[in-house]
């Protein structure tokens, strides 16, 4: 009986050491094919986020303006007198969107630029470095605005067509 339980035992110990093999290839295959499919998951996560974090945006290769009309005509005091000034303001996007984002806050737009106009003085508008100045803050509010409701500046550049004080 010995012989036999010791017969009976040596091919279930053979047995095991044969799938002993196979189910170490079959974890590590397993295995592998999990990190594929983490490494896959994670790259598209990754690439969503940075998709995400910055917008693509269709830009034309041409310039686009959008020209505020009427010019804006606002008064001002000088140390003398009250003097008026009447600018015309156009802007400039490759951007459509941020656009017809500017032509939806015209009122606003309008308002901001009037406020900051009306509040200049005129010997520092009489210099193109003033005018030059004012042109920045005037680029400055615009995409502030157009900023808020976009959720980019969009506005590239702001363009005085006309500027006449007297």
């Amino acid at each position: 009986m010995a012989q036999n339980e010791q017969g009976f035992e040596a091919p279930a110990a053979a047995a095991t050491k044969r799938s002993s093999p196979l189910i170490w290839v079959m974890a590590l295959a397993v295995l592998a094919m999990a990190g594929v499919c983490a490494y896959v998951l994670m790259g598209q996560r990754h690439q969503a986020t940075a998709e995400g974090a910055e917008p693509k945006v269709a830009e034309s290769k041409q310039e686009q303006y959008l020209p505020l009309d009427p010019p804006f005509v606002v008064n001002f005091r000088d140390d003398q007198s009250m003097r008026f000034l009447q600018v015309g303001v156009s802007l400039m996007s490759h951007d459509a969107a941020a656009l017809a984002a500017a032509k939806d806050a015209e009122p606003v737009i309008r308002n901001a630029l009037v406020m900051l106009f009306s509040s200049q003085d005129y010997t520092i508008l009489s210099d193109s470095a003033g005018k030059q100045k004012l042109q920045a803050q005037a680029l400055a509010a615009v995409r502030k605005i157009v900023g808020d409701r976009l959720g980019r500046p969009g506005v590239e550049a702001l363009y005085f067509t006309s500027f006449v004080m007297q």
